[in-house]
């Protein structure tokens, strides 16, 4: 029997802009003691909101926000996952961190930056597609508007969750829902979605909706609509085995090269 992996998620309204104050958010909401999970995962620039003010409030790996997520992995024994602002020398990226209880981390930088909200003209664009390991597990991060572009997401059988972190609006979260439903279905793999509720300072309203799916394309988060939420769930490596080999439609996907 394959190991089940534990994952919580926090779905709440973030503050704008003010990274010490989201961050205290967070650990009222996690509380005393630690995640009942193995993964805990934040939304997209969970200490900021989607800010197009990144050269005030970008970071560095060795700021304040890494920091505090290297502490409260190994506080809370568990991954702390989630994107930032961070300035890589001349650039600014919108960076996916995965952070271990070791303090040893790996990150995504997101490729598909959102020009409708002029994203593109702040951030540079990542290139390189990441796998985490967990306890037998491989999960790849994405982020927010990377959900639009289902061949960047391929499973080409190298991972068994999908995981998009965003800050995803109110006005399109039917675009929201199906399409995780979407990319579960078609990668045959779990497919986590963590977003923000709440209102931004630019009078964005978001919708939450956060979820689990499994590669059936059924929901088995309990998560509701727009309200503040922290959510763990287990999900079973055998049911993901089963239905590959009972469903192998990932032996018939299309062989293709992302230049």
């Amino acid at each position: 029997m394959n190991k089940n992996l534990n994952i919580s998620f926090l779905q709440y309204n973030i503050i704008w802009e003010d990274p010490v104050a989201n961050k205290k958010k967070i650990e009222i909401m996690v509380g005393s003691g630690k995640p009942d999970s193995s993964l805990l995962i934040l939304p997209e620039m969970f200490t900021t909101g989607f800010t197009m003010n990144p050269g005030r409030l970008a970071e560095s790996m060795d700021g304040d926000s890494v920091r505090w997520m290297r502490e409260k992995a190994g506080d809370w024994d568990v991954v702390v996952a989630g994107s930032l602002v961070i300035r890589e020398g001349s650039k600014i990226y919108n960076r996916f961190i995965w952070m271990t209880p070791t303090g040893e981390f790996s990150y995504y930088d997101k490729r598909h930056l959102f020009r409708m909200g002029e994203e593109n003209h702040h951030y540079a664009s990542g290139k390189q597609k990441l796998i985490c390991r967990l306890s037998g597990w491989r999960i790849r991060p994405l982020i927010c508007y990377d959900l639009r572009f289902p061949v960047w997401a391929r499973n080409r059988n190298d991972y068994d969750i999908l995981v998009y972190v965003a800050n995803w609006p109110d006005s399109r979260r039917n675009v929201w829902s199906s399409l995780l439903i979407a990319r579960a279905l078609e990668n045959q793999s779990y497919v986590v979605g963590v977003n923000r509720t709440g209102k931004d300072a630019n009078g964005i309203s978001y919708s939450g909706d956060s979820v689990i799916i499994d590669p059936r394309g059924k929901i088995i988060s309990s998560t509701k609509g727009s309200g503040e939420s922290f959510e763990s769930v287990s999900l079973s490596m055998d049911k993901l085995i089963d239905f590959r080999k009972k469903f192998p439609a990932w032996m018939d996907g299309d062989d293709f090269t992302i230049l």
